[in-house]
């Protein structure tokens, strides 16, 4: 049976709570179930997952153990490849940015084959411990409202609050309110640029974020920078941090599997705070660095054609026999190459765009001196 390359998920659960949950795709109940996972029998609790995702025949879930072990189990119906968000965070991972493992399986509901999904970490506790990592605070970015700025993307009005968009997942309530300070803060007239930058490189990993902003844009995710991304307060350091979260619109296509062309998303980013950051020719140079340096290691057609090749050599057999997928199998073979085409036309875009950014390197060092930060 070709569905052996991957592992099996299998969940075992009473028919009225299965039909309790089919009877509302946007219910947030969660049913008792039985987790078969690596050869053991876990208890754990079953529900739906998603946003527009959730009106589809085929749904993702997410599950709960006992033992506080979380997984998200994407179905990624919109996605002819099946693997774009499994091919963004190993990209993260790649060149620094911490972020979610993720591994395919084949699930299977009382005895019924689901077929192929996409199986991620989630973003909790157990994450960074896993890691080594001090987190005092996980924050989740929901919708387009986390864009750092005083102001409601939708009603163009001062938010009712600054931490609209925002989940806390796990720290202290205060937590809330430290990020709420912080917006307030990076939007805040400071006398200088350069008391702005002080202020905020005390609060914020500016090299770590210039980082996640280089692989948000190199990969394409529109939706990446406004939502769709996790925030945590480093414990070591005191200071904001970013990780990717849903990459599934991503090289090349939209969140609805539509292609959307290599130049879809700017070089230079979005949302308020990066904004501000790539106003100051130190950070900026810093950004272009970064840049250079991804598209000479980690965003080259060679290391991208290397990471697909290893997932669809162990997700092809699966996917021929998975007839719940909304793409034709021809599709979802003829995509490597639609990656590694976006990623030959990204870079180029990319190399063009940054060649023509006006940054005298007199005027970016005194701001490094200033603001002791030292250019990689």
């Amino acid at each position: 049976m070709s569905t052996q390359t991957l592992p099996i998920r299998e969940i075992t659960i009473e028919p009225d709570h299965l039909q309790e949950l089919q009877e509302d795709s946007w219910s947030h109940t969660f049913q008792p179930v039985q987790l078969e996972m690596n050869g053991k029998s876990r208890e754990a609790t079953f529900g739906y997952r998603g946003g527009h995702t959730r009106n589809y025949f085929k749904k993702s879930y997410e599950v709960r153990t006992t033992t506080g072990l979380t997984l998200h189990w994407n179905a990624e119906f919109d996605d002819p490849s099946m693997i774009r968000n499994a091919l963004s965070f190993q990209f993260f991972n790649q060149i620094g940015v911490p972020s979610p493992r993720t591994r395919h399986i084949w699930l299977i509901i009382n005895g019924a084959p689901q077929g192929v999904y996409l199986e991620i970490e989630s973003v909790d506790p157990r994450f960074f411990r896993r890691r080594g990592i001090g987190c005092r605070a996980i924050i989740y970015a929901v919708n387009d409202s986390a864009n750092f700025s005083l102001i409601d993307p939708i009603t163009e009005r001062r938010k009712e609050s600054l931490f609209d968009g925002y989940e806390l997942v796990s720290g202290l309530a205060a937590s809330e309110l430290r990020l709420i300070r912080f917006v307030s803060g990076i939007n805040r007239k400071h006398k200088s640029r350069l008391q702005w930058s002080t202020w905020t490189s005390r609060r914020l990993d500016v090299d770590q974020y210039l980082l996640w902003l280089a692989g948000a844009v190199l990969t394409g995710n529109y939706d990446g920078f406004d939502q769709n991304y996790a925030l945590y307060l480093h414990g070591k350091t005191g200071k904001y941090r970013m990780m990717p979260w849903d990459y599934e619109g991503t090289w090349g296509r939209n969140c609805y599997g539509k292609p959307c062309g290599s130049d879809l998303v700017r070089v230079e980013g979005y949302n308020t705070l990066t904004d501000k950051l790539l106003a100051i020719p130190a950070y900026k140079r810093k950004y272009r660095s970064i840049l250079l340096r991804l598209l000479q290691t980690a965003f080259t057609e060679e290391q991208v054609e290397r990471t697909v090749r290893a997932m669809y050599s162990k997700l092809t057999p699966a996917i021929r026999e998975d007839y719940t997928r909304k793409s034709s199998f021809d599709t979802y073979l003829s995509e490597p190459d639609f990656i590694l085409n976006y990623v030959k036309e990204r870079r180029a875009l990319i190399r063009k765009a940054i060649k023509s950014w006006k940054l005298t390197k007199k005027a970016a060092d005194v701001e490094v001196a200033a603001l002791k930060v030292k250019i990689h």
